[in-house]
């Protein structure tokens, strides 16, 4: 493939953001998915590079990763301080547009684990009507507490028996990563997870998706917080300010 090194990151205050758009971010799970690899792809925004300050174990789940893309404007124009002019935004819900409309031309199968009850029911069928040929795997909503042993290890059963090319993990931050680096390793089909969150609710139609100027600006996090207040509110108002001063204080760098 022609242009950067996909695999080249952007040090944010120890989270190697990838240097990929959302187009060289698809070709890249194509090629793993012919390659029959195991991945994992978080997509993270400022929320999660923030969560890595107080998480060392996230942190290095995040620069294991086959992928961390840039979920958000201040990734985008962190990299591009950096150097990576080519770094685009890889925002969650059109990936999974992206990748879903793909996989219904190459006959990928998609398994949809997460998201709140009857979510992922819901996503299968708006993704499938959406993009004909789309192929479900099948769903998994899991409960609000930690699974068993046991119901663990059937969840991972059921996945590899479904012959999935893409798992879909709607769990939020930090959940979700945490999820993937610990069961990636325990498939025995090849398979590419990717952590998406919020894109379980956007692309069932549960949730409204903000306009794309409004992404495009870097105030998608006013739109969320607008939206969930209650819920957000520590986030956004508190995350957001310590993650420009501490940016001021270690400018990003680029890094292999």
């Amino acid at each position: 493939m022609a242009g950067p090194d996909p695999h080249q990151r952007v040090d944010v205050l120890g989270v190697g953001i990838s240097i990929v758009d959302i187009e060289r971010a698809t070709a890249v799970v194509e090629g793993w998915i012919q390659d029959r690899e195991r991945q994992y792809v978080c997509v993270t925004p400022v929320a999660g590079v923030m969560e890595s300050q107080r998480d060392e174990t996230l942190r290095k789940i995040h620069n294991e990763s086959g992928l961390t893309v840039p979920d958000g404007m201040p990734m985008v124009w962190a990299g591009r301080y950096a150097g990576a002019s080519s770094i685009g935004r890889v925002y969650g819900p059109e990936f999974m547009r992206v990748l879903c409309e793909r996989a219904s031309q190459k006959g990928w199968r998609c398994f949809f684990y997460g998201g709140g009850v009857a979510t992922a029911p819901l996503l299968e069928r708006t993704m499938c009507t959406r993009f004909p040929g789309l192929q479900s795997a099948g769903t998994f909503t899991p409960p609000f507490r930690e699974l068993t042993p046991q119901e663990d290890a059937e969840v991972i059963a059921a996945i590899d028996a479904s012959g999935a090319n893409i798992v879909w993990v709607g769990l939020s931050t930090p959940k979700q990563e945490r999820w993937m680096a610990a069961h990636i390793d325990r498939l025995t089909t090849p398979c590419v997870m990717l952590g998406v969150g919020a894109a379980f609710d956007v692309n069932s139609g549960l949730r409204r998706e903000a306009p794309r100027w409004v992404g495009r600006v870097g105030l998608h996090w006013l739109f969320r917080l607008i939206q969930e207040p209650r819920r957000l509110w520590r986030r956004y108002l508190f995350d957001n300010p310590v993650f420009v001063a501490a940016i001021l204080r270690r400018p990003p760098r680029l890094v292999k």
